[in-house]
């Protein structure tokens, strides 16, 4: 954690126009990278696609199946978050949990702007609706079991070439034509997720940030909504 009595000793206290000036300054900064996010942004909705042609099964938390195209509920537009849980799991992972726990509050804003939103992993559904009943979550949530759905769309990889397969967290977008053809769209993984996490966005306005320079591995101290340690 930052030391408090650093953090104060390197802030200067000047009078109110002086701070004034200075945020003026970094609001010129702010303003050149929404525009520079802007460009990108643009830049993203025309990449080029790539078809669908293989039929995947899903099997839901609570029971019942769906193919990829009944995922998309009626819609044109389906965003999939690729939740880390493998099928030994127990428990599904800390950090894909953080990045979940906001899911919930987007989902109706989402489907008034044509698009769905599943989540898919490779446990077994009825782990996933008992870790789903436990955080208390009401998103679609998906098995997608044996099926090659996650290494088709480079949620899993191979490490060096050997049969060490490993997850990580991934978002795949994909988009439904007229004639139910399915398109993959865009994908991104691992830091790319972070435009995706509101808590970050709160914490990178307090004077400590995200308080995560001195950890082995950026997201090390989240934790399960429940399993954090404070009174108030």
């Amino acid at each position: 954690m930052v030391n408090a009595q650093l953090l104060e000793e390197i802030h200067k206290v000047v009078d109110k126009k002086q701070w004034k000036a200075a945020r003026m300054a970094l609001l010129d900064q702010e303003k050149a990278l929404t525009r520079e996010r802007e460009r990108v942004t643009k830049s993203r909705a025309k990449l080029p696609w790539l078809k669908v042609d293989k039929e995947y099964v899903f099997f839901q938390a609570g029971g019942g199946c769906a193919s990829l195209s009944e995922l998309f509920q009626g819609r044109s537009q389906l965003i999939v978050y690729h939740f880390m849980f493998g099928s030994d799991w127990e428990e599904g992972c800390a950090s894909c949990s953080f990045l979940a726990d906001g899911f919930d509050g987007i989902i109706s804003h989402l489907k008034a702007r044509d698009v769905s939103l599943a989540v898919v992993s490779a446990a077994h559904q009825d782990k996933l609706l008992a870790y789903k009943r436990k955080m208390d979550w009401q998103f679609p949530w998906y098995s997608c079991g044996d099926s090659t759905f996650n290494r088709d769309f480079d949620v899993i990889f191979d490490n060096d070439g050997g049969i060490d397969w490993k997850e990580i967290p991934c978002i795949s977008v994909f988009y439904k034509g007229q004639d139910g053809a399915i398109y993959y769209t865009y994908g991104t993984f691992a830091r790319g997720l972070e435009n995706l996490i509101s808590t970050y966005d709160f914490l990178d306005l307090v004077p400590k940030g995200r308080d995560e320079e001195k950890l082995h591995e950026p997201m090390e101290w989240v934790k399960r909504r429940h399993e954090y340690d404070y009174t108030t």
